[in-house]
């Protein structure tokens, strides 16, 4: 695990952890675990302030160590470690580099924080949002780039400032460094290393020069320093503070048959009120310049010249204007005026000047594009009497030329084609033409026929013609696959048990339509939108010897889908494939011909792929679909290998914003729809990533919208009758470890329980159902050995999943445990595993801690996570920025449970509160919270006090309640 300490005096510090056990004889001084990088670079040595505990550096959160100090509560000491440093451009490189190019190890939670630092300076220079400055002193003066930072990139770099790690301000002084402190040093090094970067390096000995390459001191005398910075500081002023900028207007032809020219009206514009523009001729009125503008600028002339010397060299064109006097606007030819609509314009807007341009430019309707009627003259009822469907099903196609909603007439294709300027006016729209796509759309219109579905999804011969594809007008099933608009609606399963709602029954039905063509479907409802309950009605609807149905997911779903299955799809045959003593061989087959749905997990899909290829599956489904996004893995190769007549990828992540993601679940659901990868990264992932090309991000909407189905829990007219706060019970699965403990823990109990009385015997219950408990949270939390947390818990599992959903949404979520001991380590996790800041309160907060925390909870780029005990945290507060709540382990007293759900359910909530409560499978967690669900009224009555009824049970009710269920028990 590799680290990274941003230095005071500038560069990274490189020191590496191994968790293998210390050679012996090492000093009391020297970092036990450290090692040095396997990184080019400067070594050496560093001492460092690292959280320590009983006379031991502790681990980082990602690595475990054998001999981990039991003794948790950690101090600071200094630790002797071995480091590589690198330059700032060294740095820059290496940050931007994926750690298994970089050395082979993981990145940390320093590095991993600086690596985002470096993305943001990347995309700060990439967007023009640096300024050249002069550093140093007059001895050895700098020439260097900094940020500017307004807006959205303050909200934004205040964001990653509260994301850094605490060791990340570690030094050599003694003491800690200001996180802001740290972050300005790094964020402002790493902006200047990325646009030195961007620019063609300049050997002169001046201060340009010094602007470019890697060395930065230049030469200048005295005098030149001192008019360099007084010029410097007046032409960055407005810059740097984001208070004005010059301002474009592209204005059309009064009456273009009189050959009237275009118009660039040149003004000032207020940036954070951009309402506010001040024509050159009012600026120009008194030597004050406009009065609109006197809360600004102290002198708004000088200053709208010095903004058209900036926008001068990006754009040439306005030296024409600043040879007048006063420059007031800049006359241009059609010619000239296509050249700043397609080129200058988005240059000047993306360096952070303000441009308006006509309404029509940039919109379909201005271009000529091209129009495709399709229709298939039959639809096959069935897939068994049908050999062409699928992506390779063929259409009947006829393609037209258009100008927005106006079919083009051949007289006026014709006269066209005549026009040599690159705009024209056509029905009263101005048009962008382009000759040679113009006779590229003039020979697609004579093509007719028949065309695949797949090439009338891609408008692969509009593409290839260079033509937009602006309509599809279709009918038939090609229309239903298009917009939905025509699916027939199928009747709810008689075999569901239960009541779906609307929106779930046309989701059973879209997932219907695209089977029958024997296409595939990604159904990517919200989280809490019931994507299980219309699976399972999907499958209660295949017609009577249609075959068995292959479910995979994660491990900690298994149990969910079981449960589920009882409880909606009874009639369902479930078979469950997993465990040690599974099914193989013949007596797998035989299980398989016996069921209509088959559980297993993504671990066991991959290691028994070749006994579940043998089977010719009905249809595969796969939950939790974000498990195959890494494509070239053996587990996503073998899933997509297994043969099916329909795939589905369930997932509740919106697939349309990770793009190579969309690709991998794509290529299971329809292989080939969005071509190789190679290919989709060249056409979409870096376009729509890179450069933010919305032309190509529409294409790929367009490509994958028929056979994705998204909805919303806060769309109104999908679901208006949503609870406002909507309970849900998460099974959890115990791990082999946590069986064992769990087992062992029963045994001992039983045994003293039986022979104990009276006061005793309720103690000793009521101490076992706190091991029990704690156990069902984590191993480390019962045996208090300060042992790692990854990959020991089916809660903790399931809690990071939850979670990474939470956060790419942009929500926020509580989580409340009634140990405070777990909470504090809940919380060192779950920063280093997202690397985001998350709060802790507990009872040993004090007042102004705890209202500082709810304070930065509640702002909207607060840190995301909140971690509660739940004597602390479950009143009182008002947390109302979270709409997920998570009761990680449950309180036997609902009203209890129900206080603090209410921290983010009350007045002031403006969205759905989402409440899961975590209970794990075949434990005593199980069974409690079945009695309180078939006896609630007795519960709210008796249990309402704690947790005294359970003490009152007998031994052979204790033995059911405890007794662990091994079926429940990941392998």
């Amino acid at each position: 695990m590799t680290h990274g300490v941003w230095r005071a005096a500038g560069g990274l510090a490189l020191w590496a952890e191994d968790s293998a056990l210390p050679a012996s004889g090492k000093s009391r001084t020297i970092h036990p675990y450290a090692v040095a990088p396997d990184v080019p670079g400067k070594p050496g040595e560093a001492t460092f302030l690292l959280p320590s505990a009983g006379g031991r550096p502790l681990e980082s959160p990602e690595l475990f160590r054998e001999d981990a100090p039991a003794h948790r509560t950690p101090k600071l000491a200094p630790w002797r470690v071995p480091v590589v440093d690198l330059d700032v451009d060294e740095a820059l490189l290496f940050l931007l580099t994926p750690p298994d190019e970089a050395g082979g190890t993981e990145f940390g939670g320093t590095l991993r924080h600086l690596a985002e630092v470096a993305r943001y300076a990347v995309d700060l220079v990439a967007r023009g949002r640096v300024v050249p400055t002069v550093g140093g002193d007059d001895e050895v003066p700098l020439a260097l780039w900094r940020p500017v930072l307004t807006g959205e990139d303050r909200q934004w770099a205040q964001a990653l400032l509260h994301a850094m790690p605490p060791v990340g301000r570690t030094s050599e002084t003694g003491e800690l460094r200001p996180a802001e402190e740290v972050f300005a040093q790094a964020l402002d090094a790493l902006a200047d290393a990325a646009a030195r970067a961007a620019l063609p390096a300049d050997d002169a000995d001046t201060w340009p020069g010094a602007l470019t390459g890697t060395r930065r001191e230049f030469t200048a005398t005295p005098e030149q320093l001192a008019r360099l910075r007084h010029d410097l500081d007046q032409w960055t002023r407005d810059a740097a503070a984001g208070s004005v900028r010059a301002f474009f207007r592209l204005v059309e032809p009064l009456d273009p048959e009189a050959d009237d020219p275009w118009r660039v009206e040149l003004s000032l514009q207020a940036a954070d009120e951009p309402s506010l523009v001040v024509p050159a001729e009012d600026i120009w009125e008194s030597e004050r310049g406009h009065t609109a503008l006197a809360r600004y600028l102290d002198a708004p002339q000088e200053t709208f010249l010095a903004e058209l010397g900036r926008a001068a060299r990006l754009w040439p064109h306005l030296d024409r204007a600043l040879a007048a006097a006063r420059p007031a606007d800049l006359p241009l030819d059609t010619t000239e005026a296509h050249t700043f609509l397609r080129d200058s314009a988005p240059l000047l807007a993306g360096a952070g000047f303000g441009v308006l341009l006509p309404k029509w430019w940039g919109k379909t309707a201005a271009k000529i594009g091209a129009r495709l009627t399709a229709k298939s003259p039959t639809a096959p009822a069935t897939v068994a009497n049908s050999t062409t469907l699928g992506l390779d099903a063929m259409i009947d196609y006829e393609w037209q030329l258009a100008l927005g909603d106006h079919t083009l007439t051949e007289a006026e294709l014709k006269r066209l084609a005549k026009v040599k300027a690159p705009l024209v006016r056509v029905r009263g729209q101005w048009v962008e033409l382009d000759p040679k796509r113009l006779a590229a759309g003039l020979a697609l219109m004579a093509t007719k026929g028949q065309m695949s579905v797949l090439d009338l999804l891609t408008g692969a011969p509009a593409a290839a013609a260079g033509l937009p594809v602006v309509e599809v007008q279709a009918s038939g099933w090609v229309r239903g696959l298009l917009d939905g608009e025509k699916i027939s609606q199928l009747e709810q399963p008689s075999r569901f048990v239960g009541a779906l709602r609307p929106y779930q029954m046309r989701g059973m039905s879209w997932i219907a339509f695209l089977e029958r063509f024997g296409l595939g479907a990604v159904l990517a409802d919200d989280m809490g939108l019931g994507k299980t309950a219309s699976m399972l009605a999907v499958m209660l609807n295949d017609p009577s010897g249609s075959g068995p149905t292959l479910l995979v997911c994660p491990m900690s779903l298994v149990g969910n889908w079981q449960r589920e299955a009882a409880k909606f799809a009874p009639a369902l045959r479930v078979h469950v494939h997993h465990g040690a003593e599974r099914a193989q061989g013949e007596s797998f087959v035989r299980a398989v011909r016996d069921a209509d749905l088959v559980v297993t997990t993504y671990a066991l899909a991959a290691r028994d792929a070749a006994a579940l290829s043998e089977i010719q599956w009905h249809r595969v489904v796969v939950d939790e679909a974000q498990a195959i996004k890494n494509a070239a893995t053996r587990q996503a190769v073998a899933i997509r290998s297994l043969p099916a007549r329909h795939k589905i990828a369930v997932t509740g992540t919106p697939v349309e914003n990770r793009l190579a993601d969309l690709w991998a679940i794509m290529e299971f659901a329809n292989p080939g729809l969005l071509g190789p990868a190679s290919e989709f990264k060249r056409a979409y992932a870096e376009p729509i990533q890179r450069q933010g090309d919305q032309q190509a991000a529409e294409r790929l909407r367009r490509l994958t919208q028929p056979f994705v189905l998204r909805r919303l829990k806060t769309d109104k007219s999908i679901i208006s009758d949503l609870p406002e706060k909507l309970e849900m019970e998460v099974v959890c699965n115990l791990t082999a470890e946590q069986a064992t403990l769990y087992q062992a823990i029963v045994d001992d109990a039983l045994a003293a329980i039986e022979g104990a009385e009276g006061i005793e015997r309720k103690g000793l219950v009521l101490a076992t159902m706190t091991k029990l408990k704690q156990v069902c949270n984590h191993p480390a939390q019962l045996l208090r050995d300060g042992s790692r947390l990854a990959g020991r818990s089916g809660k903790l599992a399931r809690l990071e999943e939850i979670l990474e959903e939470v956060l790419e949404a942009g929500e926020k979520a509580l989580l409340f445990s009634q140990y405070a001991e777990f909470g504090g380590a809940l919380q060192a996790y779950l920063t280093g595993r997202f690397g985001r800041e998350v709060l802790f309160l507990h009872g040993g907060v004090a007042k102004a801690g705890r209202d500082e925390m709810v304070s930065r909870f509640q702002t909207d780029d607060g840190p995301p996570i909140f971690v509660l005990s739940l004597k602390a945290g479950g009143t009182g507060l008002t947390l109302t920025a979270a709409n997920h709540v998570i009761h990680v382990d449950r309180w036997w007293n609902p009203a209890v449970e129900d206080q603090a759900t209410d921290r983010a359910f009350r007045i002031g909530q403006k969205r759905n509160v989402q409440v899961r409560k975590f209970v794990c499978a075949g434990t005593v967690e199980e069974r409690i919270s079945a009695m309180l669900a078939d006896k609630r009224e007795l519960a709210d009555r008796i249990v309402g006090t704690g947790e005294g009824w359970i003490t009152e049970l007998s031994t052979d009710d204790l033995r059911d309640l405890f007794t662990l269920d091994r079926s429940a028990v990941v392998e």
